[in-house]
């Protein structure tokens, strides 16, 4: 099947995937882009796996302030080399990183950051909105409504403000795969004016 330029360049908005792979992809799936989009993701995955046990010791800090000054952000995001933190696309993912944290306000990088405490008092929290559900029904209502609480508190499980369809760690995986180096989230910091401390 011939694919058009216009189709592949809709696929590279979506997923900043490279065109050849795109191309590749709109092929597989007979120029369906949602499919392809999936296959892209699943790739991406798999690339950043392979690349995720090398050293990430180069990157960028970058700051974004909201809002007339009222919020404002800082985040630490690696890479292999220096030639990659100058690259546009890698310097794009760390300003749109910077811009989630301040919509959406994570408080932890991943799940395995959260504290067992806060996760006992969620999951006790749940268990007492349903008291008379069995045990297996119960357990499996907490896996549900764990994931949930992960993705409005983790930034990797979060939803990506610019494109609700695709979680943080999901863009992370497809501009891994798309630059061909390890990228790391290491850490952000987020301030609001007035917050309580």
């Amino acid at each position: 099947m011939t694919v058009s330029a216009e189709l592949v360049k809709q696929l590279r908005d979506k997923t900043n995937a490279g065109f050849m792979d795109c191309k590749k992809a709109l092929a597989e799936t007979k120029g369906d882009l949602d499919k392809a989009v999936d296959i892209l993701r699943k790739r991406g995955v798999a690339v950043a796996a392979k690349k995720s046990s090398r050293t990430a010791k180069d990157g960028l800090v970058q700051s974004y302030i909201h809002m007339g000054g009222k919020i404002g952000v800082l985040v630490e995001i690696n890479c292999e080399t220096d030639f990659v933190a100058r690259n546009e696309s890698f310097q794009q993912f760390v300003k749109d990183v910077a811009m989630h944290v301040a919509a959406a306000n994570p408080q932890y990088l991943k799940p395995e950051d959260v504290p067992a405490e806060i996760i006992e008092k969620e999951k006790e929290i749940m268990a007492g909105q349903a008291p008379d559900k069995p045990a297996h029904i119960l357990e499996k209502m907490l896996v549900g409504k764990l994931n949930k609480f992960y993705a409005e508190v983790c930034l990797l499980e979060q939803p990506f403000v610019k494109d609700d369809k695709m979680k943080i760690k999901d863009y992370l995986n497809s501009v891994i795969a798309n630059i061909g180096e390890n990228i790391l989230i290491r850490r952000f910091t987020r301030y609001q004016l007035g917050e309580e401390l």
